[in-house]
C-alpha cells in the first residue's frame, strides 16, 4: 500500500501547480535559512537555555550567572560569547562589570513561545 501512495506523488496533485509557484516564490533564501538554522543551533544547547531564562528574569553580570548556574566563570563566558556573536545577547559596561541582558524582544518572543508550546505538547 504505501508503494501505491509512493507512486501517486510522483504525478502533480490537481490543482497545486499554482499553489507550489506561489510557495516556492515565497520560500526563504538560503543565506536566510542557514543563518536560522544557527540560531536554533545556539539554542539547542542546555546551559544556554538556562543563560537565557536566567537573562529573561533579570539583567545579571557573569559572577551572578555564575552563582546561578553553579558552573565555571570560564564555561558561561565562552557560551555568552557565543550568545552575543548570534545577537541573542547583549552587554553592558559599568565600570569593570560587564551585564548580560536579551537583545531585544524577539528573543523574548522566541523563548517564551517555545516554552508555551513544550507546555502544551
Amino acid at each position: 500500500m504505501d508503494n501505491q501512495l509512493a507512486a501517486a506523488c510522483d504525478d502533480p496533485c490537481a490543482g497545486t501547480e499554482a499553489d507550489i509557484a506561489d510557495v516556492k516564490s515565497k520560500l526563504v533564501s538560503d543565506g536566510t535559512a542557514v543563518e536560522l538554522a544557527d540560531l536554533f543551533k545556539a539554542l539547542g544547547d542546555p546551559t544556554r537555555v538556562k543563560i537565557i531564562h536566567a537573562l529573561l528574569q533579570s539583567e545579571l553580570c557573569v559572577h551572578d550567572l555564575t552563582e546561578v548556574l553553579e558552573m565555571g566563570q570560564s564555561a558561561i563566558s565562552h557560551q555568552l560569547r557565543l550568545l552575543r556573536n548570534m545577537r541573542i545577547v547583549k552587554r553592558r559596561k559599568v565600570g569593570k562589570t560587564v551585564f548580560y541582558s536579551l537583545d531585544d524582544d524577539h528573543v523574548e518572543q522566541i523563548f517564551t513561545l517555545t516554552l508555551q508550546h513544550l507546555k502544551h505538547v
